[in-house]
């Protein structure tokens, strides 16, 4: 129990910081996206500044409800005390998903590193949806350990953007990569990571 509140909250501290930093960022900070998109280079699709910033917000905002959200049903005094509080929460995240995956599919063919990036984040979509999906199936069917499990490999995908900035930075800054290499890299080894790290979470609570 109390290793299973530990993890809770690093995993509330982890999310509460990169919410507001990415709400702090893209809305204050820098609004334009102007350093982000210095690094696009050689794009065959002309990019609508104007269109894709819309697109880039609403991403943005629904991504940081989806990892509230997903955070709070997390909570198992939640799940106690307001079980419908907790089913419209719930809803209120694969909603969320679903409409960061539609934005990201919009974004994904001007995605820095061109096409073999554009087919990574079209492949980690997919695979966010259907974890997803079948996460709520499986409490459709009252299957609540399997509705655990999938959850929480559904939201481990709402720490995409942070993984792959990490990593970019470590190849890019740490390595010496070009930026477009070290984004790539970064992008598919978080897929990678994203896949890895849920499974291992999930056989240490079940351990417990």
């Amino acid at each position: 129990m109390k290793n299973r509140k530990a993890l809770y909250g690093l995993l509330a501290c982890i999310s509460i910081g990169f919410i507001l930093y990415a709400l702090v960022f893209n809305f204050m900070i820098d609004p334009r996206a102007e350093e982000f998109l210095s690094h696009k280079t050689g794009l065959k699709r002309e990019l609508n500044l104007p269109v894709w910033l819309n697109v880039m917000y609403v991403h943005v905002a629904f991504a940081c409800i989806a990892m509230a959200t997903g955070l709070l049903n997390f909570s198992n005094r939640l799940l106690e005390k307001n079980r419908k509080l907790h089913r419209i929460n719930g809803y209120v995240y694969v909603l969320s998903v679903l409409i960061v995956a539609l934005t990201s599919g919009y974004m994904a063919p001007y995605a820095t590193g061109g096409k073999i990036s554009s087919m990574g984040f079209n492949a980690l979509n997919i695979l966010w949806l259907l974890l997803t999906i079948t996460a709520l199936v499986q409490i459709k069917k009252k299957r609540i350990n399997q509705h655990r499990n999938w959850m929480i490999r559904s939201y481990a995908f709402c720490f995409t953007n942070m993984l792959i900035h990490l990593i970019t930075f470590l190849f890019h800054q740490g390595i010496g990569f070009v930026y477009a290499t070290s984004y790539t890299i970064g992008l598919y080894s978080s897929i990678a990571l994203l896949l890895l790290i849920p499974q291992c979470i999930i056989r240490m609570l079940e351990k417990r």
